[in-house]
């Protein structure tokens, strides 16, 4: 199948012919013909999977559609998604697939001053990327409107509710008219998500491509066991391969995400991190630089990553492996993309079994391990430190256990010592 099969415009059709498409991928084939015939639709589909262009290029023809000529543009169509960094990627698309229909699009995302978006909106826009966070200041002050809206988004909601959006995004959805055409997306569908599309769709028609328990089989997949203090020295080893250009490597938070920036550095490999206490423009000057191959290593927090969509990214690193399985799908995810070749590994220590194991079970098959590397895990049985013997939030030292035979209770004590 081609995309002229989909009856789409010859405005459209160029563009993606000047960015390389010639054949939609099966969410792609699915959604647009029914977006095209003015149809709420509820998507399941995991990133890679070419979901941006599978609503991007029908919103962009219904509006070429019905074009109004009013002196100042009025906001047509919303897309609401989680992070500034997949806000900028929808609206790089926007702008690609539609640079021959004269349309207009803007991004507007909170941590950057928002007076140059308060001024796009001021002049006017057909389609607007959004955070919720900053879409509702801009609304509460009066920069924007949504009572013209025909087309609304909802992108990664399972997302948008695990970052706590979800009352933000109601706001949104009881300021838009009552009819419009809905589209929702979201990779994962739990019952509150389920609960949340029902009260947004309207007779929605149902397209899941890639359920989030499968993998892309394209992509190879090994797991190392290691300890925890050898993680980094096994990456620096890793990393020697000069067959690895870039890699994305996954860190669970984003204090370890900045040391693992600072270990690479010291063995003088170039990498940055992209993650929620770095600025906007350094996350996206990051950003750039992996993309350009300027920088090496990327290390990123799952929240952050969300929307990094780099062409020909071969390797993905899990410097600590997800307590949640279906983000591991996520994460590795970012490569093998249309078919491309790529890699995943994992670091797996000794309190990390159980998280491997859960992954493994929704995938449904055995991760290969590589056991032949200078830091195999030594310590296959940790012993956890009873909490009592540990340190408290506070950072003090929990107080010791009480010696044998000593009374435990102040009232055990003898009268005469109370």
């Amino acid at each position: 199948m081609l995309f002229e099969s989909l009856n789409i415009i010859d405005p459209i059709l160029k563009a993606l012919k000047e960015e390389g498409y010639t054949t939609p991928t099966p969410i792609q084939a699915q959604a647009i013909p029914i977006i095209l015939e003015g149809t709420d639709l509820l998507g399941c589909a995991q990133t890679g999977t070419g979901k941006t262009a599978a609503f991007a290029i029908p919103i962009l023809q219904l509006l070429s559609a019905t074009r109004v000529n009013d002196k100042k543009r009025k906001i047509r169509s919303l897309i609401v998604t989680p992070t500034r960094e997949l806000a900028i990627q929808i609206g790089d698309s926007f702008k690609a697939y539609g640079r021959h229909t004269g349309l207009t699009n803007t991004v507007i995302f909170g941590g950057v001053n928002q007076n140059p978006q308060a001024s796009s909106l001021l002049r006017g826009v057909d389609i607007v990327i959004a955070t919720p966070g900053r879409l509702l200041d801009l609304m509460n002050q009066g920069h924007l409107s949504l009572r013209d809206v025909e087309i609304l988004v909802l992108d990664e909601a399972d997302r948008m509710l695990d970052m706590g959006f979800v009352h933000d995004v109601k706001k949104i959805i009881a300021a838009l008219p009552k009819k419009k055409q809905s589209l929702f997306f979201s990779a994962t569908m739990p019952s509150e998500i389920v609960k949340l599309a029902a009260s947004i769709l309207h007779h929605p028609s149902q397209v899941s491509v890639t359920p989030v328990s499968s993998t892309v089989e394209i992509i190879n997949q090994y797991v190392y066991f290691v300890d925890k203090g050898n993680k980094n020295a096994l990456l620096v080893d890793i990393l020697k391969d000069p067959k690895i250009k870039t890699a994305l490597v996954f860190t669970r938070t984003k204090h370890g995400a900045d040391k693992v920036v600072k270990i690479m550095q010291k063995h003088h490999i170039t990498a940055e991190a992209i993650h929620g206490n770095k600025a906007q423009n350094a996350r996206q000057r990051a950003l750039k630089n992996f993309k350009a191959q300027e920088t090496r290593v990327l290390v990123a927090t799952d929240i952050a990553a969300r929307g990094i969509d780099v062409d020909d990214l071969e390797y993905v690193i899990n410097f600590d492996l997800p307590n949640i399985a279906e983000t591991y799908v996520h994460r590795i995810g970012r490569t093998g993309r249309a078919g491309a070749k790529g890699t995943a590994y994992s670091f797996c220590d000794a309190e990390e079994k159980e998280y491997l194991r859960d992954i493994e079970k929704l995938i449904a098959k055995k991760i290969p391990v590589i056991d032949t590397h200078s830091f195999p895990l030594i310590d296959h049985h940790p012993v956890k430190v009873p909490k009592q013997q540990g340190r408290g939030n506070s950072g003090h030292p929990a107080p010791k256990p009480f010696a044998k035979g000593a009374p435990k209770r102040w009232s055990d004590k003898p009268r005469a010592t109370r």
